[in-house]
C-alpha cells in the first residue's frame, strides 16, 4: 500500500521542478514517518525513453519504505466553472492517495466543471489545483490552502503570486482567477470570477 504521492511533470523525457516535490516528499517523511525521506527523487526516477516526445504525469507512490512510479500522457481537464462548496472538516495536508472527501465533494459539482472548497468562511483548493485570484494588480493566493502545492510554492518564491487571507464573501471582489497545480500554470488564460457559482 502506498498512501502518500507525488504527481510530477514530465516534459521531453525530464521530470520538472523536481526540488519542490523533495521539499514536500521530506516535510511528509518528517512529520508523518518522523525520519527522513529514503527517497531521492532525482536518483530514482527514471522515465522511460519511449515517453520523451510527450508530456506526461507521473504519479509517485510511496510509504516509508518503497515507491512506484506511473506514467500516464497528459490529458488536461478542461475547467471552465467551479461550484463553490464548504465543508469545515476536511483535511489534506498531506498529498495523500486517499482523496475520499474531496470525491465525495467532488460529485456534488452539479453542472460545473470542478469545485471550490470553502472552510470556516476560508477560502481553500479546488479538486486538483491550488486558486489563484487577480484583483486588477496582483495574483493573490489563499493563505489557507488544503495542500500546499509544489507549483504555488514556486511561484511564492519568485514572487509571482501573493499570499493573503481570502474569505468567502470577499470573491466577488476579484476581476478573475486561475488554477495551478504541478501540472498546469493557467495564467495564460483566465477565467471570469462569476465562473465561481455560489
Amino acid at each position: 500500500m502506498y498512501p502518500y504521492i507525488e504527481t510530477i511533470r514530465i516534459e521531453q523525457g525530464s521530470p520538472c521542478n523536481l526540488s519542490y516535490h523533495q521539499q514536500r516528499l521530506e516535510r511528509t517523511f518528517c512529520r508523518v514517518y518522523e525520519k527522513s525521506s529514503v527517497f531521492n527523487l532525482q536518483e530514482v526516477i527514471k522515465v522511460p525513453e519511449t515517453l520523451s516526445s510527450f508530456l506526461v504525469k507521473l504519479r509517485f507512490l510511496y510509504n516509508d519504505q518503497d515507491f512506484i512510479c506511473e506514467y500516464d500522457e497528459y490529458k488536461p481537464r478542461n475547467i471552465k466553472t467551479l461550484r463553490l462548496l464548504e465543508n469545515n472538516i476536511i483535511n489534506y495536508s498531506f498529498k495523500s492517495t486517499d482523496r475520499s472527501m474531496i470525491n465525495h465533494l467532488f460529485e456534488q459539482k452539479d453542472d460545473c466543471d470542478d469545485i471550490l472548497i470553502v472552510k470556516n468562511g476560508f477560502v481553500t483548493d479546488s479538486s486538483s489545483a491550488n486558486i489563484v485570484f487577480f484583483n486588477g494588480k496582483n495574483w493573490l493566493t489563499p493563505d489557507t490552502p488544503l495542500l500546499e502545492g509544489t507549483c504555488r510554492a514556486r511561484l511564492l518564491e519568485k514572487s509571482k503570486i501573493k499570499e493573503a487571507v481570502i474569505r468567502l464573501e470577499q470573491i466577488p471582489a476579484f476581476q478573475s482567477f486561475c488554477l495551478i497545480n504541478a501540472m498546469v500554470e493557467g495564467f495564460d488564460h483566465p477565467l471570469p470570477i462569476n465562473n465561481i457559482i455560489f
